[in-house]
């Protein structure tokens, strides 16, 4: 593991597919300057900003990457008619050189908390070492699939749609392992863990061309080679060959981060794989989100898969109420009306990792927890740079 410590690499290879996009790959693995860790999309409270934060794992920039926000705008989910670009270069931590869409330009140094306006004054930049916001129960979620698989191997029947029937000890025990760590209470892996981090507050007229509806995806690049993609937490971290084979799950997101939401359908058979076994770690088949109990079983998980696969963060720019993952998703669903003032998105606070598998278990936000429900540090979804300044350094990037 490239310019990683030992100690660190030891670490993550046992326990990084489950953070929200860490480490995903061996290209990443390579140059965690490039790495994707989380992003995160909301409205400002006073409706007139889109907030933008990228993590990057590494604890610095590369000088030859870009880092871009793509920005797709359109007047109702899932509609979007136009595009805007956000890319930043780094040619050191104290010189950036931003441009938002055609005309909107930040330069200078953005390690000042208080942030770099653009000539416009529509736009400020922060980037430098923040404090993750992301939490998340590693150890315990990894104990919990490894005593899924070996129960799987054990015999489980499986629906018609390949859900696993597990019995109810079965599941308990599971649902168990999935809230503690090393047995003991539930911790936070990446509590401490202080990585790069690129902040935007932007005017919403400048991202807003196409309407309202916002769907956020970003990426990671080096001479015109895409690296590292991610939307929503743990899509392409944690559905690509589930429970599969090491070589599979790499081979896979390799593939998987070169693509575009307009070209990611082919990968929407093995995310629905991946979706029936998460269909079943609640105890039942037939409750996650999407599921259309008329369906073929071959095609339970398709529409799912289809949205996931896309895999972009939709913020309803209209709201400034922003408590809900999938809050725009579910909106449009049927009986979703409760959600309609949603901005959805994803702030600082959302409890994403345990929201996200209960949506995909069990169809509600508390269907399985991690048992870890908040982060170590105090983030604001208000006050710019949002994210809380380092405590100290977990690890050391050379």
């Amino acid at each position: 593991m490239k310019r990683v410590r030992l100690a660190l690499a030891a670490a993550f290879m046992t326990t990084a597919a489950m953070a929200s996009d860490h480490l995903d790959s061996p290209k990443v693995i390579a140059d965690p300057r490039v790495d994707i860790g989380d992003i995160y999309a909301w409205t400002s409270s006073d409706g007139r900003r889109l907030n933008l934060v990228m993590t990057i794992v590494g604890h610095a920039f590369n000088k030859d990457a870009e880092y871009a926000f793509h920005v797709d705008s359109g007047p109702r989910f899932p509609d979007t008619t136009a595009r805007t670009d956000i890319v930043c270069r780094f040619a050191s931590m104290t010189q950036a050189d931003c441009l938002i869409g055609r005309d909107e330009t930040i330069q200078g140094d953005p390690g000042k908390p208080a942030g770099l306006k653009s000539a416009s004054g529509r736009s400020l930049l922060f980037a430098g070492l923040r404090d993750d916001p992301f939490f998340n129960n590693v150890k315990g979620s990894r104990d919990a699939f490894d005593l899924a698989a070996a129960t799987l191997k054990q015999g489980v029947p499986r629906d018609a749609a390949g859900c696993p029937a597990y019995t109810p000890q079965q599941t308990a025990a599971i649902l168990d392992r999935w809230r503690h760590t090393d047995g003991g209470p539930a911790r936070n892996f990446l509590a401490g863990w202080t990585p790069a981090s690129i902040v935007l507050s932007v005017d919403l007229a400048l991202v807003n061309r196409g309407g309202p509806v916002l769907a956020v995806w970003a990426d990671t690049t080096v001479d015109d080679v895409r690296i590292d993609r991610m939307g929503r937490p743990l899509t392409g971290n944690g559905l690509l060959a589930h429970l599969g084979s090491d070589e599979e799950a790499d081979a896979y997101k390799l593939a998987y981060n070169e693509a575009t939401p307009e070209t990611a359908d082919v990968f929407v058979p093995v995310i629905a794989k991946s979706l029936a076994l998460y269909d079943g770690y609640d105890g039942r088949c037939g409750n996650q989100l999407m599921i259309d109990a008329s369906a073929p079983p071959a095609q339970r998980y398709t529409p799912l898969a289809k949205l996931l696969a896309d895999d972009r963060l939709w913020v309803n720019s209209a709201s400034t109420m922003c408590t809900q993952l999938f809050g725009v998703e579910l909106a449009a669903l049927p009986g979703g009306a409760r959600w309609r003032n949603e901005c959805g998105g994803r702030t600082l606070h959302y409890d994403a990792v345990n929201v996200y598998r209960s949506l995909l278990a069990g169809g509600n936000n508390d269907a399985v927890t991690d048992g870890v429900r908040a982060d170590d540090q105090p983030h604001s979804d208000t006050v710019f740079p949002f994210l809380a300044a380092p405590v100290h350094t977990k690890a050391t990037y050379r």
